[in-house]
């Protein structure tokens, strides 16, 4: 396995057609909230329905036609590669960004994906680890302004849940996403998006950031657009939500 500060495999400015986009697993963080469960078991190797949440993205980015994906892990990091290999049995190639030995511990969204730059293309997708989203197929289709680098990213965008009324951001015209405070209704980001990487050159590797603020300077730049999606979608952020889901 290569490490995070490989030599960058870069090639032409990519085009919505023909490219081979890569993806990163956002799988670093301590899952506080579903203790015990995690004291032991990492939370997106945690199994929904038979099989560990992780899975359910590695084989949907699969048969959307990404074949290499990185992984960014911190707590109980060594368990990934144990469970998952290099990748193969799923018909990918993955890599392990593992922030907890490089870093002493998880770098936060914005960081680990900087630090993780090395193993991503120009263009890249981003998923949590721990949501559920069965249904999702990974189409960039929708963003493609992101490619020609007139956005930085493209985040899909689904109803509130109750824990979380208040949403993230709005859905505004020309599809742009905005703050929301001068509308009613705000969406709650999926945790799913295409992403340029550009959008991260400025953050040292190693450096622990979180994603809000690279996020709302793209809002106030006009260049973060969105997509509402109305797919199922869990956070699996408690113990409860995940046993909801294995009696769904």
């Amino acid at each position: 396995m290569r490490g995070p500060h490989a030599c960058a495999r870069r090639t032409s400015p990519p085009t919505l057609s023909g490219v081979t986009l890569h993806a990163i697993i956002l799988a670093a963080g301590r899952g506080e909230r579903m203790r015990p469960l995690t004291d032991h078991t990492p939370k997106p190797l945690l199994a929904v329905r038979g099989r560990p949440l992780i899975e359910w993205h590695l084989l949907a980015l699969q048969r959307a036609g990404v074949r290499e994906v990185v992984v960014n892990t911190a707590w109980l990091e060594e368990q990934f590669p144990a469970t998952l290999g290099d990748g193969s049995r799923f018909g990918l190639r993955l890599h392990y960004s593992m922030e907890g030995r490089n870093h002493g511990g998880a770098l936060e969204t914005a960081g680990g994906i900087a630090t993780a730059l090395p193993l991503l293309g120009e263009v890249f997708w981003v998923v949590s680890g721990d949501v559920f989203l069965p249904g999702f197929g990974f189409d960039a289709a929708p963003a493609a302004a992101v490619f020609d680098g007139r956005h930085d990213a493209h985040l899909w965008m689904v109803r509130n849940a109750p824990h979380h009324p208040r949403g993230d951001f709005a859905l505004g015209s020309e599809g742009l996403l905005t703050t929301g405070d001068e509308v009613d209704e705000r969406l709650t980001w999926a945790s799913v998006g295409l992403f340029g990487a550009a959008l991260f050159r400025g953050v040292a590797p190693g450096t622990r950031l979180p994603l809000r603020p690279l996020l709302e300077r793209s809002i106030d730049q006009r260049r973060l657009a969105g997509t509402r999606w109305d797919g199922a979608w869990t956070d699996v952020g408690t113990p409860e939500r995940l046993a909801a889901l294995q009696h769904a």
